[in-house]
């Protein structure tokens, strides 16, 4: 049995940690809202990651600043399924209006009145506004070169779970941003074969001089930087909060025992290709890895801190056999790869939003999450107003942006001379 209609100010579409915070500061607004999620509380965290994945960021920061991690020291790396938790105590908290199990079939714009008509799997909604705060991360995008072959396994970061889920045989896992280098980790450590192919990629240090690199970026600014530099919008980053934190240092992958390989080009005849860019990607994000460092040394020296120094950051294995002469091609069969995983990324999925919000691509038109359609509002986006914006911290100065322009336009609509 279906729902009557409902009818609020504000429609929040998405439970997770966009959608919670953007609860608690219309709260605060006093808003009437509701926030729908078409699964439970932070549905990715649970079942949208790999078993042993910890968030890459300490405690003390990759939080909301109305509570803490219940049980974890302010320097650890709290393991995902704790983090759902964390986001289910605080929207019990902040008593977010929330309904789990809803879908949000449509939102189109009212005719001759004020609003939006919401169809969801659980009846009609009227909202005079609408936030989408469904994230970054909903559609797991394998590229078009991946090959037909029966005979492989072949899945996305988002469904990998553990080792013991793979067939016999070696891996080949494309992509070395935080998830691919990490899952490719896990593989060679729990004896498999593992071949990386790594793309261009910026290699921030885990800690430099007793500090970790989130508090790096904040104090040097980097986190409030508002747009990537030119020719990086696509460039991942490769982090790793796991067995404590560590520096991601691809010539220890290599020592440890992965193949590293450059991008994977294309697929023909049961032999992958790749392109010619594995020393210049490793070159690249060594030259990131150290521009932090200088940039961390200049700080230290321009406030007079006293924090200690560490040489050692700065020296660098030789560079291994597969990157000084790297593969150009690989005959799977005959190298016995059996899996492929593909971390490469998401696409966003607003085909339920049906205003005028979006270019010629499909991507959301916005200044700081307020769109180009009056009245629609995007929340969670990577560098929405900042390179924070995707953090849950970061997200929550966003949806607090956002919520001070619904108020205001409120004071505009109720105003009367």
């Amino acid at each position: 049995m279906t729902r009557q209609k409902t009818v609020v100010d504000t429609l929040v579409v998405g439970g997770g940690q966009a959608g919670i915070a953007m609860s608690e500061h219309l709260t605060r607004h006093d808003i009437s809202h509701l926030v729908l999620e078409k699964n439970r509380i932070a549905e990715a965290w649970r079942s949208g990651r790999w078993d042993s994945l910890v968030a890459n960021g300490p405690a003390w920061h990759d939080r909301f600043p109305g509570l803490t991690f219940s049980g974890q020291a302010p320097g650890d790396f709290v393991p995902k399924d704790q983090i759902a938790d964390y986001l289910q105590a605080y929207a019990r908290k902040f008593k977010v209006p929330l309904r789990t199990g809803v879908e949000v079939k449509s939102v189109v714009r009212n005719t001759g009145r004020a609003g939006f008509t919401v169809k969801t799997s659980d009846g009609m909604i009227e909202a005079l506004r609408i936030v989408a705060a469904t994230g970054p991360f909903q559609v797991p995008v394998i590229p078009r070169i991946a090959p037909v072959h029966a005979e492989l396994y072949q899945i996305h970061s988002a469904h990998y779970f553990n080792p013991q889920q793979l067939p016999e045989g070696a891996v080949l896992v494309v992509g070395a941003g935080s998830s691919g280098v990490q899952i490719a980790d896990e593989l060679q450590r729990a004896g498999k074969t593992v071949y990386l192919s790594v793309g261009p990629h910026d290699r921030p240090p885990r800690a430099y001089r007793n500090r970790d690199f989130c508090w790096w970026l904040g104090v040097l600014g980097l986190w409030d930087a508002t747009t990537s530099e030119p020719g990086k919008e696509h460039v991942t980053i490769a982090v790793s909060g796991a067995r404590g934190g560590h520096t991601v240092d691809f010539r220890v992958l290599a020592k440890q025992g992965v193949t590293l390989v450059g991008m994977t080009h294309a697929f023909e005849q049961g032999v992958v290709t790749f392109r010619p860019d594995l020393a210049e990607n490793i070159r690249r994000g060594d030259e990131n890895y150290l521009s932090l460092l200088d940039a961390a040394d200049a700080f230290i020296a321009r406030n007079g801190l006293d924090l200690p120094e560490e040489s050692a950051a700065r020296e660098f294995l030789p560079l291994p056999a597969c990157v000084s002469a790297p593969l150009s091609s690989l005959n799977l069969a005959e190298a016995g790869v059996s899996s492929i995983i593909w971390a490469t990324g998401y696409a966003t999925d607003y085909s339920w939003l049906k205003v005028n919000a979006f270019d010629q691509q499909g991507r959301p038109l916005h200044q700081r999450g307020v769109s180009s359609e009056p009245g629609v509002y995007f929340l969670g986006l990577p560098w929405l107003s900042r390179r924070g914006s995707s953090f849950i911290w970061g997200v929550w100065h966003d949806a607090g942006h956002i919520a001070d322009h619904i108020a205001t336009q409120r004071r505009y609509s109720e105003f009367q001379p």
